[in-house]
């Protein structure tokens, strides 16, 4: 299994950081990438919403990436499975309480199946990178 994670804290309240994560309308203010994403169904930020996300793939090629939100509890977890697309993850961002802020952790899981497993490596980088832009989420988060 592929696994990546990342935490930072955020001068935030964890109600705000989760607020702003459930809404993957946001997603492009804090993660490259994304050429294009809107609501598809269901209720921005709630259980069961499914966002239609277009990625920039291999060479800037555009590339499926939807999601649909898995558990939302508010200010503690919010979690997403891809459901579109050639690679699958699942994520989940842990919210917690700390002195002058919000610890967020962000973890991405994928189980390459057939050919994808041999491109484990590249998955891997791929999902650290990804993570990784919870720093960018902190800078976004803090300067508004």
């Amino acid at each position: 299994m592929a696994h990546a994670e990342n935490e930072t804290t955020i001068s935030r309240a964890p109600e705000d950081v989760y607020a702003f994560l459930a809404d993957g309308l946001n997603n492009q203010a804090w993660r490259s990438g994304i050429q294009a994403i809107a609501l598809k169904s269901g209720a921005a930020g709630a259980l069961g919403a499914v966002y239609s996300q277009t990625l920039s793939g291999p060479g800037g090629r555009p590339i499926d990436g939807d999601y649909e939100i898995t558990a939302a509890e508010p200010g503690r977890l919010l979690a997403f499975k891809v459901v579109a697309g050639p690679a699958r993850p699942t994520g989940e961002y842990h919210l917690s309480e700390v002195s002058g802020g919000t610890k967020v952790r962000f973890t991405l899981d994928l189980q390459p199946k057939g050919l994808m497993k041999l491109m484990g490596p590249v998955i891997t980088r791929t999902m650290e990178a990804e993570v990784a832009q919870l720093a960018t989420l902190k800078t976004v988060l803090e300067a508004a």
